[in-house]
């Protein structure tokens, strides 16, 4: 007896095909596809998620390096800024207990009293006392090869200060009781006082030597200089041309107002040396502040690329867990 094996028809395959017998299988297929398919995506973000990772850990780790940098240049203008501000304080007593020892120069300044003929001694003594070795100068010779007892120096410029001052004539009248004789030996201190402010003021006021336009004419007794300040005629006389009139306590007093001149010059300086360094520090603070606006853009594009992701993942992981309970279900 022969058989006959016919094929079955396509409807008939397809009917086999899905029949329920081959439906847990057809299940597994599918499954197995979706997985490989979310471990596949899975594997990609995450990828994704270590090379943003790495790059953000390589932007902090320069931004680490560049704030220790500015931190480090911060430090330092801070020192010199401090330290400045302490020579600032220091410069400030000075000046206070300088004022305080002008002020206890008015009562010496009220009442005249000879000092008698000190001249250039007596000069150099009082520069001594007040300023400091560098800020005045002996013996000056100018190029004109003519030469004043002394000059101080200011910033860059000179003071000249003369000390010859003849007293001879002076003396007679003092000497005298004789009216006429008075007089004339008064009308001749004064021609001698005009002559001296001329020969100041034609000798040692000069301007393309790098002097101030004035001069101090130094007077050695009290008494000789009040003679002179009290004569209005002469006291104009010597300002017209410049020439200021010191006697010892006057010139002492001059001295302390010009080294409270030289310790303004002095704060100046340290003043300017302050706002160069404030003006470093803000640069550096600037680029402190650029530097980590820049670090807060890439940890808010990090952040933002981390969420993103975060999302995604936990869309891929509900499915995964929708499939698998599925599946359960159906094995069921």
């Amino acid at each position: 007896m022969k058989f006959l094996i016919v094929p079955a028809s396509p409807a008939r395959q397809e009917a086999i095909f899905l029949s329920g017998e081959n439906m847990p299988w057809l299940i597994g297929i599918l499954f197995l596809f979706l997985s490989i398919i979310i471990i596949t995506i899975v594997l990609k973000i995450s990828a994704q998620v270590n090379e943003r990772l790495n790059q953000m850990n390589q932007s902090l780790q320069e931004a680490n390096k560049i704030i220790g940098q500015n931190l480090g240049s911060a430090t330092t203008v801070f020192g010199n800024v401090k330290e400045q501000l302490g020579k600032l304080e220091k410069t400030n007593q000075q000046i206070v207990e300088i004022s305080k020892d002008i002020s206890s120069l008015q009562e010496l300044l009220r009442a005249p009293k000879f000092r008698g003929s000190m001249g250039e001694t007596l000069l150099e003594n009082l520069l001594s006392q007040v300023l400091p070795k560098d800020h005045y100068q002996m013996q000056y010779r100018f190029k004109s090869t003519d030469t004043v007892d002394a000059v101080i120096r200011i910033g860059e410029r000179l003071v000249p200060v003369d000390a010859k001052f003849t007293l001879e004539n002076f003396q007679k009248m003092l000497d005298t009781q004789d009216e006429q004789l008075k007089n004339a030996h008064r009308k001749k201190f004064i021609q001698d006082v005009k002559n001296r402010v001329d020969e100041v003021a034609a000798k040692y006021i000069l301007p393309q030597e790098d002097t101030y336009d004035f001069a101090l004419m130094y007077i050695p007794a009290e008494n000789v200089y009040y003679e002179v300040i009290i004569k209005e005629d002469l006291f104009s006389y010597s300002m017209s041309k410049k020439v200021i009139p010191v006697s010892p306590n006057t010139f002492y007093a001059y001295l302390e107002v010009i080294c409270l001149g030289l310790k303004g010059l002095k704060i100046e300086e340290n003043a300017k040396n302050i706002l160069k360094n404030l003006s470093t520090l803000t640069v550096e603070i600037n680029k402190f502040k650029d530097d980590f606006d820049t670090l807060g853009v890439h940890l808010s594009n990090a952040g933002a690329k981390y969420a993103d992701s975060q999302k995604r993942l936990d869309r891929f992981s509900e499915r995964l867990t929708n499939i698998q309970d599925a599946k359960q279900i159906e094995s069921k």
